[in-house]
Protein backbone atom coordinates (compact mmCIF):
# COMPACT_ATOMS: atom_id res chain seq x y z
CA UNK A 1 0.00 0.00 0.00
CA UNK A 2 1.25 3.28 -1.01
CA UNK A 3 1.39 6.07 2.13
CA UNK A 4 1.28 8.75 0.11
CA UNK A 5 1.33 11.28 3.29
CA UNK A 6 4.21 9.69 4.73
CA UNK A 7 6.16 9.90 0.91
CA UNK A 8 5.34 13.85 0.62
CA UNK A 9 6.73 14.82 4.07
CA UNK A 10 9.58 12.68 3.52
CA UNK A 11 10.02 14.68 0.10
CA UNK A 12 9.63 17.65 2.14
CA UNK A 13 12.33 16.72 4.94
CA UNK A 14 14.63 16.15 1.59
CA UNK A 15 14.10 19.45 0.11
CA UNK A 16 14.79 20.89 3.80
CA UNK A 17 17.94 19.05 3.60
CA UNK A 18 18.48 21.27 0.29
CA UNK A 19 17.28 24.25 1.91
CA UNK A 20 19.69 24.30 4.89
CA UNK A 21 23.01 23.50 2.37
CA UNK A 22 22.07 26.42 0.51
CA UNK A 23 21.08 29.31 3.55
CA UNK A 24 23.89 27.69 5.74
CA UNK A 25 26.66 27.51 3.56
CA UNK A 26 25.49 31.20 2.02
CA UNK A 27 25.19 32.38 5.91
CA UNK A 28 29.27 30.74 6.86
CA UNK A 29 30.59 32.33 3.31
CA UNK A 30 31.99 35.74 5.13
CA UNK A 31 33.46 33.32 7.84
CA UNK A 32 34.76 30.88 5.22
CA UNK A 33 36.54 33.87 3.01
CA UNK A 34 38.73 35.11 5.77
CA UNK A 35 39.37 32.07 7.81
CA UNK A 36 40.55 30.50 4.66
CA UNK A 37 41.55 33.48 3.05
CA UNK A 38 39.29 32.89 -0.56
CA UNK A 39 38.36 35.10 -2.98
CA UNK A 40 34.85 36.36 -4.08
CA UNK A 41 35.57 34.33 -7.43
CA UNK A 42 36.93 31.20 -5.29
CA UNK A 43 33.86 31.27 -3.58
CA UNK A 44 31.86 31.20 -6.88
CA UNK A 45 33.32 28.09 -7.69
CA UNK A 46 32.93 26.04 -4.37
CA UNK A 47 28.98 27.20 -5.59
CA UNK A 48 29.35 26.10 -8.85
CA UNK A 49 30.05 22.81 -7.54
CA UNK A 50 27.13 23.32 -5.48
CA UNK A 51 24.72 23.75 -8.69
CA UNK A 52 26.67 21.36 -10.53
CA UNK A 53 26.31 18.48 -9.00
CA UNK A 54 22.86 18.98 -8.72
CA UNK A 55 21.97 18.81 -12.50
CA UNK A 56 24.41 15.90 -13.10
CA UNK A 57 22.17 13.71 -10.45
CA UNK A 58 18.82 15.10 -11.89
CA UNK A 59 19.74 14.17 -15.03
CA UNK A 60 20.62 10.47 -14.74
CA UNK A 61 18.27 10.03 -11.90
CA UNK A 62 15.75 11.29 -14.61
CA UNK A 63 16.85 8.96 -16.76
CA UNK A 64 16.61 6.02 -14.52
CA UNK A 65 13.73 6.96 -12.31
CA UNK A 66 11.69 4.24 -14.03
CA UNK A 67 14.29 1.75 -14.13
CA UNK A 68 15.30 1.77 -10.36
CA UNK A 69 12.55 3.39 -8.73
CA UNK A 70 12.49 6.49 -6.68
CA UNK A 71 13.41 4.70 -3.44
CA UNK A 72 16.71 3.59 -4.46
CA UNK A 73 17.97 7.58 -6.04
CA UNK A 74 16.64 8.24 -2.43
CA UNK A 75 19.02 6.20 -0.71
CA UNK A 76 21.79 7.44 -2.65
CA UNK A 77 20.65 11.19 -2.22
CA UNK A 78 20.89 10.46 1.83
CA UNK A 79 24.85 8.97 1.06
CA UNK A 80 25.72 12.02 -0.84
CA UNK A 81 23.97 14.43 1.94
CA UNK A 82 25.42 12.80 4.87
CA UNK A 83 29.07 12.12 3.69
CA UNK A 84 29.18 15.61 1.46
CA UNK A 85 28.00 17.81 4.96
CA UNK A 86 30.66 15.64 7.26
CA UNK A 87 33.27 16.73 4.47
CA UNK A 88 32.53 20.22 4.84
CA UNK A 89 32.26 19.78 8.66
CA UNK A 90 35.94 18.87 8.68
CA UNK A 91 37.40 20.80 5.61
CA UNK A 92 40.65 22.80 5.99
CA UNK A 93 40.94 23.51 2.19
CA UNK A 94 39.54 25.20 -0.58
CA UNK A 95 39.66 22.21 -2.67
CA UNK A 96 37.80 20.01 -0.06
CA UNK A 97 35.04 22.29 0.03
CA UNK A 98 34.88 22.03 -3.88
CA UNK A 99 34.42 18.37 -3.58
CA UNK A 100 32.07 18.49 -0.66
CA UNK A 101 30.00 21.01 -2.78
CA UNK A 102 29.58 19.00 -5.23
CA UNK A 103 28.25 15.65 -2.87
CA UNK A 104 25.93 17.93 -1.54
CA UNK A 105 24.61 19.03 -5.25
CA UNK A 106 24.43 15.08 -6.26
CA UNK A 107 22.37 14.62 -3.02
CA UNK A 108 19.89 17.43 -3.85
CA UNK A 109 19.71 16.89 -7.81
CA UNK A 110 18.43 13.40 -6.66
CA UNK A 111 15.64 14.59 -4.30
CA UNK A 112 14.61 16.81 -7.24
CA UNK A 113 14.86 13.64 -9.66
CA UNK A 114 13.11 11.53 -7.19
CA UNK A 115 10.40 13.64 -5.39
CA UNK A 116 9.24 15.40 -8.57
CA UNK A 117 7.86 12.96 -10.68
CA UNK A 118 6.72 10.82 -7.55
CA UNK A 119 4.25 13.99 -6.94
CA UNK A 120 3.05 14.27 -10.25
CA UNK A 121 2.23 10.47 -10.42
CA UNK A 122 0.78 10.19 -7.06
CA UNK A 123 -2.04 13.11 -7.64
CA UNK A 124 -4.21 14.65 -10.69
CA UNK A 125 -5.38 17.96 -12.32
CA UNK A 126 -5.40 21.01 -10.75
CA UNK A 127 -3.69 19.25 -7.37
CA UNK A 128 -0.56 18.37 -9.37
CA UNK A 129 0.29 22.36 -9.58
CA UNK A 130 -1.02 22.62 -5.61
CA UNK A 131 1.24 19.74 -4.24
CA UNK A 132 4.39 20.30 -6.34
CA UNK A 133 4.38 24.36 -4.78
CA UNK A 134 3.33 23.00 -0.99
CA UNK A 135 5.90 20.45 -1.70
CA UNK A 136 8.65 23.84 -3.45
CA UNK A 137 7.55 25.54 -0.58
CA UNK A 138 9.25 24.14 1.63
CA UNK A 139 13.20 25.37 -0.33
CA UNK A 140 12.28 28.62 1.12
CA UNK A 141 11.14 27.72 4.15
CA UNK A 142 13.62 25.72 5.33
CA UNK A 143 16.35 28.32 3.79
CA UNK A 144 13.95 30.97 6.35
CA UNK A 145 14.65 28.35 9.18
CA UNK A 146 18.52 27.96 8.15
CA UNK A 147 18.88 31.78 7.33
CA UNK A 148 17.77 32.88 11.28
CA UNK A 149 19.66 29.64 12.50
CA UNK A 150 22.80 30.52 10.79
CA UNK A 151 22.70 34.32 12.16
CA UNK A 152 21.60 33.30 15.45
CA UNK A 153 24.63 31.20 15.56
CA UNK A 154 26.86 33.75 14.21
CA UNK A 155 25.66 36.40 17.10
CA UNK A 156 26.32 33.96 19.56
CA UNK A 157 29.91 33.44 17.77
CA UNK A 158 29.87 29.68 17.23
CA UNK A 159 31.40 29.08 13.80
CA UNK A 160 30.93 27.62 10.90
CA UNK A 161 31.48 24.16 11.27
CA UNK A 162 28.62 23.53 14.12
CA UNK A 163 26.83 25.39 11.63
CA UNK A 164 26.71 23.09 8.86
CA UNK A 165 26.55 20.13 11.07
CA UNK A 166 22.72 21.11 11.08
CA UNK A 167 22.06 20.17 7.81
CA UNK A 168 22.52 16.72 9.18
CA UNK A 169 18.89 16.79 11.01
CA UNK A 170 16.67 16.92 8.06
CA UNK A 171 19.06 14.47 6.54
CA UNK A 172 18.31 11.75 9.19
CA UNK A 173 14.71 12.18 9.15
CA UNK A 174 13.67 12.06 5.57
CA UNK A 175 16.00 8.88 5.35
CA UNK A 176 13.59 7.04 8.18
CA UNK A 177 10.39 8.12 6.63
CA UNK A 178 11.48 7.14 3.26
CA UNK A 179 12.64 3.70 4.72
CA UNK A 180 10.47 0.71 3.42
CA UNK A 181 7.71 2.85 1.53
CA UNK A 182 6.37 1.77 -1.88
CA UNK A 183 6.28 4.22 -4.55
CA UNK A 184 3.20 4.95 -6.80
CA UNK A 185 3.17 3.68 -10.47
CA UNK A 186 3.23 6.11 -13.56
CA UNK A 187 0.34 7.34 -15.36
CA UNK A 188 0.79 6.72 -18.66
CA UNK A 189 2.82 4.08 -20.62
CA UNK A 190 4.42 6.80 -22.77
CA UNK A 191 5.74 8.66 -19.28
CA UNK A 192 7.29 5.48 -18.71
CA UNK A 193 9.03 5.17 -21.72
CA UNK A 194 12.58 6.61 -22.86
CA UNK A 195 11.59 6.81 -26.43
CA UNK A 196 8.35 8.27 -25.18
CA UNK A 197 9.96 11.10 -22.94
CA UNK A 198 12.36 11.70 -25.53
CA UNK A 199 9.64 12.44 -28.42
CA UNK A 200 8.01 14.65 -26.10
CA UNK A 201 11.26 16.27 -25.16
CA UNK A 202 11.86 17.52 -29.12
CA UNK A 203 8.73 19.88 -29.05
CA UNK A 204 9.69 22.97 -29.44
CA UNK A 205 7.86 23.92 -26.59
CA UNK A 206 9.99 21.95 -24.56
CA UNK A 207 12.83 23.59 -25.63
CA UNK A 208 11.94 26.91 -25.11
CA UNK A 209 10.75 25.51 -21.37
CA UNK A 210 14.32 24.89 -21.29
CA UNK A 211 15.48 28.49 -22.30
CA UNK A 212 13.20 30.36 -19.78
CA UNK A 213 14.35 27.55 -16.95
CA UNK A 214 18.13 29.10 -17.33
CA UNK A 215 16.54 32.71 -16.27
CA UNK A 216 14.02 31.75 -13.84
CA UNK A 217 16.57 29.56 -11.97
CA UNK A 218 19.67 32.27 -12.34
CA UNK A 219 16.89 35.15 -11.37
CA UNK A 220 16.30 33.37 -7.88
CA UNK A 221 19.37 31.57 -7.14
CA UNK A 222 21.99 34.23 -8.33
CA UNK A 223 21.13 36.67 -6.47
CA UNK A 224 20.15 34.81 -2.95
CA UNK A 225 23.19 33.36 -3.22
CA UNK A 226 25.20 36.32 -2.87
CA UNK A 227 23.38 38.17 0.12
CA UNK A 228 25.83 38.14 2.62
CA UNK A 229 28.32 40.07 0.27
CA UNK A 230 26.21 42.37 -1.84
CA UNK A 231 23.99 43.54 0.92
CA UNK A 232 26.91 44.08 3.33
CA UNK A 233 27.23 47.94 4.72
CA UNK A 234 23.51 48.74 3.33
CA UNK A 235 21.88 49.42 6.51
CA UNK A 236 19.82 46.05 6.77
CA UNK A 237 20.90 42.82 7.61
CA UNK A 238 21.70 40.63 5.07
CA UNK A 239 20.90 36.94 6.45
CA UNK A 240 17.45 38.62 8.11
CA UNK A 241 16.48 39.88 4.35
CA UNK A 242 17.19 36.43 3.16
CA UNK A 243 14.56 35.15 5.96
CA UNK A 244 12.30 37.88 4.94
CA UNK A 245 12.41 37.01 1.40
CA UNK A 246 12.35 33.25 1.55
CA UNK A 247 9.42 33.47 4.27
CA UNK A 248 7.13 35.29 1.80
CA UNK A 249 8.34 32.37 -0.71
CA UNK A 250 7.11 29.75 1.86
CA UNK A 251 3.85 31.32 2.33
CA UNK A 252 3.22 32.41 -1.57
CA UNK A 253 3.76 28.95 -2.21
CA UNK A 254 1.23 27.61 0.14
CA UNK A 255 -1.34 29.39 -1.95
CA UNK A 256 0.42 28.66 -5.22
CA UNK A 257 -2.38 25.81 -6.30
CA UNK A 258 -5.08 28.92 -5.48
CA UNK A 259 -3.18 31.35 -7.61
CA UNK A 260 -2.69 29.13 -10.20
CA UNK A 261 -6.15 28.17 -10.80
CA UNK A 262 -6.97 32.01 -11.05
CA UNK A 263 -4.54 33.37 -13.18
CA UNK A 264 -2.94 29.92 -14.90
CA UNK A 265 0.59 29.27 -15.38
CA UNK A 266 1.64 31.55 -18.01
CA UNK A 267 -0.05 34.31 -15.97
CA UNK A 268 1.47 33.58 -12.62
CA UNK A 269 5.10 33.35 -14.56
CA UNK A 270 5.00 36.36 -16.26
CA UNK A 271 3.59 38.51 -13.47
CA UNK A 272 6.36 36.88 -11.20
CA UNK A 273 9.28 38.01 -13.48
CA UNK A 274 7.31 41.84 -13.17
CA UNK A 275 8.37 41.76 -9.61
CA UNK A 276 11.35 39.93 -9.39
CA UNK A 277 12.70 42.56 -12.08
CA UNK A 278 11.22 45.35 -9.69
CA UNK A 279 12.52 43.53 -6.82
CA UNK A 280 16.55 43.11 -7.60
CA UNK A 281 15.80 46.72 -9.34
CA UNK A 282 15.03 48.25 -5.88
CA UNK A 283 17.47 45.84 -3.75
CA UNK A 284 20.54 47.53 -6.16
CA UNK A 285 18.81 51.68 -5.24
CA UNK A 286 17.77 51.75 -1.74
CA UNK A 287 19.58 51.43 1.43
CA UNK A 288 18.40 50.81 5.11
CA UNK A 289 14.87 50.17 5.59
CA UNK A 290 13.89 49.99 1.95
CA UNK A 291 16.46 47.29 1.43
CA UNK A 292 13.36 44.71 3.02
CA UNK A 293 10.59 46.44 1.43
CA UNK A 294 12.34 45.39 -1.61
CA UNK A 295 12.74 42.20 -0.34
CA UNK A 296 9.48 41.46 -0.29
CA UNK A 297 9.04 42.44 -3.96
CA UNK A 298 11.58 40.31 -4.83
CA UNK A 299 10.58 37.30 -2.83
CA UNK A 300 6.98 37.49 -4.19
CA UNK A 301 8.21 37.69 -8.25
CA UNK A 302 10.68 35.01 -7.47
CA UNK A 303 8.37 32.84 -5.29
CA UNK A 304 6.78 30.84 -7.51
CA UNK A 305 8.94 30.40 -10.68
CA UNK A 306 10.99 26.78 -9.94
CA UNK A 307 7.64 24.80 -8.96
CA UNK A 308 4.99 26.11 -11.88
CA UNK A 309 8.15 25.94 -14.16
CA UNK A 310 8.15 22.06 -13.37
CA UNK A 311 4.23 22.03 -12.77
CA UNK A 312 4.04 23.14 -16.67
CA UNK A 313 6.11 20.42 -18.01
CA UNK A 314 4.09 18.22 -15.86
CA UNK A 315 0.60 19.32 -17.10
CA UNK A 316 1.59 20.75 -20.64
CA UNK A 317 3.90 18.16 -21.47
CA UNK A 318 2.88 14.96 -19.60
CA UNK A 319 4.74 12.35 -21.60
CA UNK A 320 8.35 13.95 -21.29
CA UNK A 321 7.74 12.25 -17.82
CA UNK A 322 10.28 12.03 -14.67
CA UNK A 323 13.43 12.77 -17.10
CA UNK A 324 11.50 15.73 -18.87
CA UNK A 325 10.84 17.45 -15.60
CA UNK A 326 14.63 16.68 -14.04
CA UNK A 327 16.09 17.93 -17.06
CA UNK A 328 14.26 20.99 -16.81
CA UNK A 329 15.57 21.40 -13.31
CA UNK A 330 18.99 20.74 -14.41
CA UNK A 331 18.90 22.69 -17.17
CA UNK A 332 18.07 25.71 -14.43
CA UNK A 333 20.61 24.41 -11.60
CA UNK A 334 23.73 24.34 -14.37
CA UNK A 335 22.85 27.90 -15.65
CA UNK A 336 22.88 29.11 -12.12
CA UNK A 337 26.07 27.15 -11.55
CA UNK A 338 27.50 28.69 -14.37
CA UNK A 339 27.39 32.09 -13.33
CA UNK A 340 28.56 31.64 -9.76
CA UNK A 341 32.25 32.41 -10.77
CA UNK A 342 30.82 35.48 -13.26
CA UNK A 343 29.05 37.16 -10.17
CA UNK A 344 31.74 36.40 -8.12
CA UNK A 345 34.13 37.95 -10.46
CA UNK A 346 31.72 40.50 -11.49
CA UNK A 347 32.11 41.61 -7.41
CA UNK A 348 35.46 41.34 -7.48
CA UNK A 349 35.34 43.82 -10.82
CA UNK A 350 33.29 46.30 -8.72
CA UNK A 351 34.92 46.42 -5.85
CA UNK A 352 38.43 47.45 -7.53
CA UNK A 353 36.41 50.51 -9.40
CA UNK A 354 34.79 51.35 -6.10
CA UNK A 355 37.98 51.50 -4.78
CA UNK A 356 39.21 53.33 -7.64
CA UNK A 357 36.82 55.60 -6.52
CA UNK A 358 37.71 56.15 -3.35
CA UNK A 359 35.39 54.49 -1.35
CA UNK A 360 36.13 52.33 1.68
CA UNK A 361 34.31 51.10 4.20
CA UNK A 362 30.67 50.70 4.21
CA UNK A 363 30.33 52.78 1.29
CA UNK A 364 32.84 50.62 -0.66
CA UNK A 365 30.71 47.30 0.12
CA UNK A 366 27.34 49.33 -0.78
CA UNK A 367 28.57 50.62 -3.76
CA UNK A 368 30.28 47.22 -4.82
CA UNK A 369 26.85 45.07 -3.85
CA UNK A 370 24.29 48.09 -5.98
CA UNK A 371 26.79 47.58 -9.01
CA UNK A 372 26.68 43.56 -8.99
CA UNK A 373 22.97 44.10 -7.97
CA UNK A 374 22.18 45.95 -10.78
CA UNK A 375 23.27 43.90 -13.51
CA UNK A 376 21.94 41.04 -12.17
CA UNK A 377 18.36 42.90 -12.39
CA UNK A 378 18.49 41.90 -16.52
CA UNK A 379 18.06 38.57 -15.90
CA UNK A 380 14.34 38.59 -15.09
CA UNK A 381 14.00 41.27 -17.10
CA UNK A 382 14.58 39.50 -20.15
CA UNK A 383 12.11 36.55 -18.96
CA UNK A 384 9.31 39.61 -19.11
CA UNK A 385 9.70 39.44 -22.62
CA UNK A 386 10.17 35.08 -22.79
CA UNK A 387 7.32 35.02 -20.73
CA UNK A 388 4.84 37.15 -22.73
CA UNK A 389 5.38 35.11 -25.81
CA UNK A 390 5.24 32.59 -23.38
CA UNK A 391 1.61 33.71 -22.49
CA UNK A 392 0.00 34.05 -26.33
CA UNK A 393 1.57 30.66 -27.39
CA UNK A 394 -0.24 28.94 -24.52
CA UNK A 395 -3.16 30.99 -25.52
CA UNK A 396 -3.06 30.06 -28.69
CA UNK A 397 -2.44 26.52 -28.63
CA UNK A 398 -5.52 26.14 -25.87
CA UNK A 399 -7.57 27.90 -28.74
CA UNK A 400 -6.56 25.34 -31.53
CA UNK A 401 -6.86 22.55 -29.54
CA UNK A 402 -10.56 23.70 -28.48
CA UNK A 403 -11.88 23.81 -32.33
CA UNK A 404 -10.58 20.29 -32.96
Amino acid sequence: MINDKRLFYASCFALITTAFSFSIRAGVMPQLEIELGLTATQLGFINQMWFWGFPISMIIGGLIYHKVGGAIIMQFAFFAHAIGIVLTIFAGSYFVLLLSSLLIGLGNGCTEAACNPMIADAYKGDKISKMLNRFHMWFPGGILVGSLLSQAMTSMGLGWHLQVGFILIPTVIYAYLFFGQKWPAPKSAEEATLSGNLNSMLSPLFLFMLLCMCFTAISEFGPNNWVPITLQGSGATPMLVMALTFGLMTIARYFGGEVVSKFNTTGVLLGSAVLATIGLYLLSSQSGAMVYIAAIVYGLGIAYFWPNMIGFVARYIPDSGALGMSIVGAMGMFASGLVMPIFGGLIDKNRMIAEGQGLSGDALNVATGQMTLSTMALVPLALIVLFTILYFWVKSRSARLATV
